[in-house]
């Protein structure tokens, strides 16, 4: 009998230990499991934010003389990637960093963060990954315009700005409007390069976003 209560007293310490673990526990440790540091690649851009880079496994064939270390992971806020900014960042030392992310936190419908919010998100970002890698280009993807986050896109664009405006007084950092090219020249959003949830981009929105990114590679 005391076997079974012991047994039963070990099988919910361990559901309770799984049910406090913090939001994306799961991905984060999936990027230790998938590459150790040993075999990551050397000199390569590293990719941290959102889904939008999450739905990009496929970057190196837009890029193919580039090597990618990818750590996006869905769903995830700037407050998210600064909680596990150890991990996202434990690479070998990278040539470029491209940050997308900020989208969910003035999406998020629990606490929508205000664009003084997401500023004051990404600079304790910044920082952190200015002092991981001194010598490496950092480069923010602005947040992107989407029909189904129509009515927040003005909320976004204000954070934009202020991002902006922090990065235009920072040396080997550069602020990388994509939303733009997915405007047409009255400046409507180019639907057809959506997926059917109108968030995400398709193969055709990452070919745009490609031809904009191009020029800013190291």
């Amino acid at each position: 009998m005391k076997y079974y209560l012991l047994g039963l007293c070990l099988l919910v310490m361990s559901l309770f230990s799984a049910q406090q673990k913090p939001p994306y526990w799961n991905e984060i440790q999936s990027f230790k499991t998938n590459a150790s540091l040993e075999t990551l690649p050397k000199g390569a851009i590293l990719m941290i934010g959102s889904s939008s880079f999450t739905n990009w496994q496929d970057v190196g064939t837009y890029f193919p003389a580039k090597k990618f270390i990818n750590r996006g992971f869905g769903g995830s806020r700037l407050v998210d990637l600064n909680t596990y900014s150890k991990e996202l960042l434990e690479v070998p030392t990278p040539t470029q960093i491209w940050i997308y992310c900020g989208e969910n936190d003035i999406a998020y419908t629990e606490d929508p963060a205000s664009p003084s919010d997401v500023l004051k998100r990404f600079k304790t970002l910044y920082n952190t990954v200015r002092a991981t890698f001194p010598q490496a280009k950092i480069d923010y993807l602005s947040i992107k315009r989407s029909e189904s986050r129509e009515m927040l896109w003005p909320e976004m664009q204000k954070a934009n700005e202020k991002i902006k405006r922090f990065l235009n007084k920072k040396d080997n950092a550069r602020y990388i409007d994509v939303t733009h090219a997915l405007e047409n020249a009255q400046g409507a959003l180019r639907t057809e390069l959506f997926l059917e949830d109108k968030l995400h981009l398709n193969a055709d929105g990452y070919t745009v976003w490609a031809q904009v990114l191009r020029p800013y590679l190291n």
